[in-house]
């Protein structure tokens, strides 16, 4: 069974075509990166045109590069929420427009479900697992014990670590993206010159919050303007070190306690821990998670860095995973939701409307 994979949810236009035996036969990415790097950040309605003028053609290049034509897929998958709704119009109403053409079920796939099957695709992972989830839109600990069966643990309250990067990143004049430029200063820097707080650590419960961080790294840039004159070379260094350095101690220690409540449930068994989503990425967490992984006698798994951030791949296997179970599956009546939480009987942390509770 092969399945074509479209992701459209934020600022990265990515197509792959996937196979049940877990080859990837071909995987593009198109970034935005440079287009929204001027404004700091992304702008929706700039992603949704990108994504328009570019998503057929790279739809194209990818089967190319897989040597298939659309009579060789089996489904077609897209990322149907959450995320920028502009966004995912365009790649489910492409995707719907394909599978109708080629005769094909179209897959509605919820991004993060994406993410969180991403390490069965690229290692041998049995249910249950414990996943951290951890990316610019979400930050979430997840009991994952099958195919659309999810039980959160802990989200967070305010803003989503990787938010937290980008923010801290725009207020030191760092750039966007935020996440790689505080890690390469953080490595340059003095991580114990200034003291910030870890949010919620030693806290009951697994819930994260990550912007009263940002806002002490605000105020310490401004103590260094105001005594200095400036903020320097050195002053940015190490923020972003005693930033990245609290953002790990919060994170494991929620994960700590999310080790307890799953065990709680599982057993002592040695379950594996997995860390997906694009802060997945950054070698600092992944080091403190895997030290922490066999302290408690968990099996440590992360996908690939290729594979952290939004792409293509990551879709084309939920839809397959989806597609294993339910071989009748046909989503044609599915729309674009721009909030769809993967445990929808967790109550809402931050906020809920008529489309439904925050992821």
């Amino acid at each position: 069974m092969t399945v074509l994979g479209i992701e459209t949810s934020c600022d990265e236009t990515a197509v792959a075509v996937v196979t049940a035996d877990k080859r990837i036969l071909a995987h593009k990415i198109l970034s935005q990166v440079d287009t929204h790097a001027e404004f700091g950040g992304v702008v929706p309605e700039i992603a949704a045109r990108q994504h328009i003028s570019s998503l057929d053609h790279l739809i194209a290049a990818t089967l190319k590069e897989a040597e298939l034509t659309m009579a060789d897929i089996d489904a077609v998958a897209a990322t149907t929420g959450p995320g920028l709704v502009g966004g995912l119009m365009v790649g489910v109403m492409t995707a719907k427009a394909l599978a109708t053409a080629s005769g094909k079920p179209f897959i509605a796939v919820n991004h993060l479900e994406g993410h969180a099957l991403t390490a069965r695709l690229t290692d041998d992972i049995a249910f249950p697992f414990l996943l951290l989830l951890t990316s610019g839109g979400h930050c979430q600990l997840l009991e994952v014990s099958g195919v659309g069966n999810y039980k959160r643990l802990g989200t967070t309250i305010d803003d989503a670590a990787g938010e937290a990067f980008d923010k801290t990143a725009k207020l030191l004049g760092l750039g966007y993206p935020g996440g790689p430029a505080v890690e390469r200063e953080a490595a340059k820097g003095n991580p114990d010159r200034f003291k910030l707080p870890h949010p919620l650590k030693g806290k009951p419960g697994c819930d994260f919050s990550f912007s009263g961080l940002k806002t002490a790294v605000r105020r310490l840039a401004e103590t260094c303007v105001s005594e200095r004159g400036a903020l320097y070379e050195d002053d940015r260094a190490d923020l972003c070190a005693a930033f990245q350095q609290a953002v790990v101690r919060s994170l494991t220690d929620r994960v700590q306690r999310a080790v307890t409540d799953f065990r709680s449930r599982h057993g002592a068994k040695s379950y594996p821990l997995v860390i997906a989503g694009g802060v997945a990425a950054n070698k600092a967490i992944r080091a403190a998670l895997v030290k922490l992984a066999t302290e408690e006698d968990m099996i440590f798994y992360a996908a690939p860095m290729e594979l952290c951030t939004d792409n293509g791949a990551m879709i084309a296997w939920a839809g397959l995973e989806r597609l294993l179970v339910t071989p009748t599956l046909n989503d044609m009546d599915v729309s674009a939701r721009p909030r769809w939480p993967l445990d929808e009987n967790a109550s809402s942390r931050i906020g809920a409307g008529k489309k439904g509770a925050k992821a």
